[in-house]
C-alpha cells in the first residue's frame, strides 16, 4: 500500500518564515529550524501517525543537538508538543485551528491538557518560547508558504552553537 506523501521535511523549512521577523531572538529561530528534526532521526521508516502511534519527535533530537546547543534553543523543542497540548486548553478555539495532520497528531500525543497539567505547563521555564515556535509551527503548515533554503540560516546556527567549532 501507497503512504501519502509527507511533508514532514517542508514545515521545519517554512517555519522560518515567522521567527525571522525583526526582533526574533536567534536561539528561537534555532528552535524553529531545526523542532522537527526528530521525525527524521527514527530508526523506524514507517509513518508512526498513520499507525496511530506517537512518534515522540519532540525528544528524538535532544541528544543529537544537545552538544551543540544552548539550553534555549533545546527547551523549546522539547516542549512544542506540549505547548499544542496546552493552546488547545487555555484557548477553546485553537483546536479548531490546527491543521487535520496537527489534530490527529494531538490525539495521539495525549490530547489536551487538564487544568492541573496546563498550570503545571505554565510555570516551565521555556513554556513561553514554546508557545511562540508553536504557533510559528502553526504558521508554517500552510502549503502557500515558502521559505529561503536552509543554507540561508547557517551563519545564525553557528553564531548559537555551543559546541565544538565545526560544522553544523
Amino acid at each position: 500500500m501507497r503512504r501519502p506523501v509527507c511533508r514532514k521535511l517542508s514545515t521545519p523549512c517554512n517555519a522560518r518564515l515567522s521567527p525571522c521577523r525583526p526582533g526574533a531572538v536567534d536561539t528561537l529561530v534555532g528552535a524553529a529550524l531545526l523542532h522537527d528534526l526528530g521525525h527524521l532521526l527514527h530508526d523506524d521508516d514507517s509513518d508512526q501517525a498513520c499507525d496511530g502511534r506517537d512518534d515522540v519527535h519532540q525528544y528524538m533530537a535532544l541528544s543529537f543537538l544537545r552538544p551543540w546547543f544552548p539550553a534555549s534553543v533545546l527547551e523549546p523543542i522539547k516542549l512544542h508538543v506540549d505547548a499544542k497540548r496546552y493552546l488547545c486548553h487555555a484557548e477553546p478555539d485553537y483546536w479548531s485551528g490546527l491543521s487535520l495532520g496537527s489534530q490527529r497528531s494531538l490525539e495521539l500525543q495525549g490530547g489536551p491538557f487538564n487544568e492541573e497539567r496546563a498550570a503545571a505547563f505554565a510555570g516551565l521555564p521555556f513554556a513561553p518560547q514554546a508557545i511562540a515556535l508553536r504557533r510559528w509551527d502553526d504558521r508554517a503548515k500552510d502549503p502557500a508558504t515558502t521559505a529561503p533554503p536552509f543554507s540561508t540560516y547557517r551563519a545564525l546556527l553557528m553564531r548559537i552553537r555551543t559546541g565544538r567549532p565545526g560544522t553544523v
